[in-house]
């Protein structure tokens, strides 16, 4: 729902500093809505920067704008440079997360700062830190709603082809492609509007999807041989990624993106997970069919969040702990899993 609408119409209508944030390790739709947001508060007057707490994947560097990106921690770090953006701020837009943890060390920043704070985002149970709010979980994507608050500002004939691909990229990826059950009759009204400015939609497609170092498809291609594990009595997959098999194929930001979902496509399997090792933790990212909440389990038992079949956590033990103990989890919830219709 966009709430104080008339608020941040208001604000907006004299020139601001503003700074746009999203997750860290953006994903296409943290990174598409942010700049998406960021080029129409340009085109409408206002001094904006789009800071990343991490580095971005390789597969998004191509998106409008994405060159001007800052990143507080990574390879093209810049700190301090951040900190101060921050703080001279007068509005700082969170896009695509609904808890100041998801910033990681800009968390602290953001909620320090004295500017006046908007959420944009459609994820479960927002933090109550932020000053406006445009939320709705029935939203597809965040850059969903992007589209329909420029458009609720009256400002749809500013969208034109690299604001649509940014918003594109975001929808397509957060639907998988359209064919979640999240993509609803706004999201095709959505694209439609997008679509009417020329963009090429079989471009940001191939950029995102068909542009791959060979080094990832060989790791995807290790991990569906000889890390894929399937559990047919909890209808079950999980997979594992060492930190010593990401060093094998130099794998970087967003390499891994996308393979939890392969362990969905098997037959019978309604939960499937994805345990990665990486800078001293466990990072997860969980999928489900149905009627199984794998954010319930994420936020139970690893402090994690996300939307009801796609989810995420970390975990602070080592990755053979982590695993076992996802294991010892599995009989807790074999009813609710072999009760799924797939």
């Amino acid at each position: 729902m966009i709430q104080d609408l008339e608020a941040l119409k208001t604000l907006l209508s004299t020139p601001q500093k503003i700074v746009v944030t999203m997750h860290r390790d953006p994903d296409a739709d943290a990174m598409g809505s942010s700049l998406g947001w960021a080029l129409y508060l340009q085109k409408k007057g206002h001094q904006v920067t789009v800071i990343s707490p991490t580095d971005m994947a390789a597969n998004l560097q191509w998106l409008p704008e994405a060159d001007t990106v800052l990143t507080y921690e990574g390879n093209a770090a810049k700190p301090r440079e951040c900190r101060v953006l921050i703080q001279d701020a007068t509005l700082i837009c969170c896009l695509d997360f609904s808890a100041l943890s998801r910033l990681k060390e800009l968390g602290k920043l953001v909620k320090e700062a004295s500017a006046v704070k908007l959420l944009v985002d459609h994820h479960l149970e927002p933090e109550n830190f932020a000053d406006l709010m445009v939320w709705s979980t029935k939203a597809a994507a965040t850059a969903q709603l992007i589209f329909e608050l420029i458009r609720d500002l009256g400002d749809l004939e500013l969208i034109d082809v690299p604001m649509a691909e940014c918003l594109y990229a975001g929808i397509m990826t957060d639907t998988g492609s359209f064919r979640h059950g999240s993509t609803t009759p706004e999201v095709h009204m959505a694209v439609a509007q997008l679509m009417h400015t020329g963009f090429e939609v079989n471009k940001v497609h191939r950029m995102i999807f068909d542009n791959s170092p060979i080094l990832r498809m060989k790791l995807l291609g290790h991990v569906l041989c000889n890390k894929l594990q399937v559990l047919p009595e909890y209808r079950t997959s999980y997979m594992t990624l060492s930190a010593a098999e990401l060093e094998k194929y130099h794998s970087e930001a967003g390499d891994t993106d996308g393979i939890v979902n392969n362990g969905l496509q098997i037959e019978n399997v309604v939960m499937t997970a994805l345990f990665i090792e990486r800078k001293g933790e466990v990072k997860i990212s969980f999928r489900s069919f149905g009627s199984f909440s794998v954010r319930e389990l994420a936020n139970a038992h690893f402090d994690g969040g996300g939307h009801f079949n796609a989810s995420g956590g970390r975990s602070s033990l080592s990755l053979e702990e982590t695993v076992e103990h996802f294991l010892k989890l599995l009989p807790f919830y074999k009813t609710q899993l072999l009760a799924v219709e797939k």
